[in-house]
């Protein structure tokens, strides 16, 4: 058995081994666009869940303005600070309910409705 150069590797499984080159090169090409688009989606879900916390928040504002009977232009001006958000108001007995909506885009290709709903006893302080 004759040994190579560049090691105390057999010749015949010194060749075979050769062919392995720029195995590690494909595998990444393959495996890093899955990865960044992982990435990407799981960016964008966190964006999403921080907009739907604050159109919660934004309806939960608007309904206890309308309750203490401020003006609806004002209530519409709080919801409005949530990227592209619309709000809706109706009376229910002794409650005034706002609810907010928005539609939130990752990309072009997705978008996800938004909707967070809040009721404040109308009258109140």
């Amino acid at each position: 058995m004759r040994v190579t150069r560049r090691g105390c590797l057999p010749r015949r499984l010194s060749v075979r081994l050769g062919g392995d080159r720029g195995s590690v090169a494909a595998e990444l090409a393959v495996a890093l666009p899955a990865a960044l688009l992982a990435l990407l989606l799981g960016v964008g879900a966190l964006s999403a869940a921080a907009t739907q916390v604050a159109l919660q928040d934004a309806a939960a504002d608007a309904a206890r303005l309308l309750g203490r009977g401020e003006d609806p232009s004002r209530a519409a001006g709080v919801v409005h600070a949530v990227q592209d958000a619309r709000m809706s108001s109706r009376d229910a007995d002794d409650l005034v309910c706002v609810t907010a909506s928005a539609e939130f885009r990752v990309g072009r290709l997705i978008s996800v409705p938004l909707h967070a709903q809040s009721c404040a006893l109308s009258g109140g302080l």
